[in-house]
């Protein structure tokens, strides 16, 4: 064993004390987080504007902020995006993460000096707990690679801004840096296919050990491993036995990284943003990622189907349930108040708080009133597959409300890796599970409202292309589950047959 090894596990045990202290104590972490936050940012333009000097307790902010999105949040972020200091946290921001388009364009997340080593923090955590349950540590001698935007960066009005990835990229840790890949000029590749490739090329001589990413594009990175060499990713990186995701649901892709990989490794699920650094998976043996109560952050959480009620509830930490669907509101030491980020979440555990990412507010099916989620659809693709021999790519759901013939339906847009042998079984099996899950869907079906569900297979490659399309190919983009409308189902090729 190595000292690096040794040394991790000693760290790792450390860090586990830590943890244990404020997980132990979530509400009074959460209330720390809160004054805080209020305190510090009392004297800024937006704690005058609300009257912060004044709040004592969580129903006072309740009366005093309410629940904006970006947009609402707008008219602050554009003074700080201006130069302003002292507008929603003290001073200036160090960073924006620009994230994709609202309907305004570009937005601009900001990231401070106290915000900023949250990100970091979070993400060596999710290792070192990683280390300390399993006593697994000799990965950290391998090679270790994050597919990731650029981190090249511009400045705006003297704040430096890019993705946030490429923003962390400027903060790994020295003891990480010899071990870290790819090159700092493979890694400002612009174009994602070239990009990829050019990692293939430089960690196909490497013992690479820990391989980090979005799986879609991972799996863009296995297949072109495999096409280049012919060999399963597990006999080309004999030492891989550590695989870091965040961003979606691995569970639809478990399948074709087990053939691409060709065999089993570990893995640590995340649950980063912009915005903030909310949760990573702390054990291999419980459902759910533990939610970060000391992180900077207070949370609040609004029942997602009451979300767009005119005074909706607002819960705070001691007062949730396991199992209910919650949209996930942030204040933070970056500056965001009582802010949407539109994902919504569930609780697996209480003991500790474990949360399971459910889909986003607006990525969903109700074209008829069944209100389809998609941890709902993730979970019906998952049965379909694991009852079959199909292998898939990427998928995406979408109502087709004026069919040529027939009822109306949900058409599952799906790019197979292999297909099913019985594609009607397959179907079927996507159907059941989605009424068994959502009785609204269920009541639709068998009131011949709808039909079930009808499953079209995309072209090869047909993904990829669309994502290409609408600049969105790689780094740190996902593609939507689902949708209300069509936008994303008319734009795939389909397969000929």
């Amino acid at each position: 064993m190595s000292f690096k090894s040794t040394a991790a596990k000693w760290f790792a045990a450390m860090v586990d004390r830590q943890t244990r202290r404020w997980a132990s104590a979530p509400v009074a972490s959460q209330q720390k987080v809160f004054r805080e936050l209020i305190e510090k940012a009392s004297s800024t333009a937006f704690g005058r504007d609300h009257d912060f000097g004044s709040i004592r307790d969580h129903a006072d902010f309740v009366r005093r902020v309410p629940v904006r999105d970006y947009e609402a949040l707008r008219p602050y972020v554009d003074r700080v995006v201006a130069g302003d200091e002292d507008i929603l946290w003290p001073g200036k921001p160090l960073y924006f993460a620009k994230t994709s388009g609202t309907t305004s364009g570009a937005k601009y997340i900001p990231l401070t000096k106290e915000s900023m080593p949250y990100h970091i923090k979070a993400a060596r955590n999710a290792i070192l707990s990683y280390i300390h349950e399993t006593g697994k540590a000799d990965f950290v001698d391998g090679k270790m690679i994050f597919l990731q935007g650029s981190p090249e960066l511009e400045t705006k009005n003297g704040i430096q801004l890019g993705r946030l990835s490429g923003i962390v990229a400027h903060y790994v840790p020295g003891y990480l840096q010899r071990n870290r890949m790819p090159s700092w000029e493979t890694n400002c590749i612009d174009d994602w296919e070239t990009k990829v490739d050019a990692i293939v090329t430089e960690t196909l001589p490497e013992r690479m050990a820990v391989i980090s990413g979005i799986p879609s594009w991972v799996q863009m990175y296995f297949e072109k491993l495999v096409e280049r060499t012919g060999k399963p990713v597990g006999d080309i990186f004999p030492d891989f036995s550590l695989f870091i995701y965040g961003g979606v649901n691995f569970e639809p892709y478990r399948r074709r990284f087990r053939e691409l990989i060709g065999r089993d490794v570990d893995s640590i699920e995340l649950f980063p943003a912009s915005e903030g650094f909310f949760a990573y998976q702390d054990t291999q043996e419980e459902k759910g990622m533990l939610l970060l109560l000391d992180a900077g952050i207070f949370y609040e959480f609004i029942k997602a189907d009451t979300f767009f009620d005119e005074n909706p509830r607002r819960y705070t930490i001691g007062e949730v349930e396991v199992g209910v669907n919650y949209a996930m509101i942030l204040s933070t030491n970056a500056g965001l108040w009582a802010y949407d980020i539109g994902d919504t979440i569930a609780f697996t555990s209480l003991a500790p708080y474990r949360v399971v990412v459910t889909g986003r507010l607006k990525h969903y099916i109700s074209a008829f009133g069944e209100h389809v989620i998609g941890k709902e659809v993730e979970e019906a693709m998952r049965e379909a597959v694991a009852g079959s021999d199909a292998v898939i790519q990427e998928f995406t759901v979408a109502p087709q409300v004026n069919p040529e013939t027939g009822l109306p339906y949900h058409e599952w847009l799906v790019e197979f890796g292999k297909e099913p042998s019985d594609p009607e079984a397959f179907a079927l099996a996507i159907d059941t599970s989605l009424r068994k899950q959502n009785k609204y869907y269920d009541d639709l079906i068998s009131g011949k409202v709808l039909r079930t569900a009808i499953v079209t297979s995309v072209a090869p490659g047909g993904f990829t292309a669309y994502m290409k399309s609408i600049g969105k190919l790689g780094g740190q983009n996902k593609l939507p589950r689902l949708g209300n409308d069509r936008r994303i189902a008319d734009a795939l090729p389909r397969k000929t047959r």
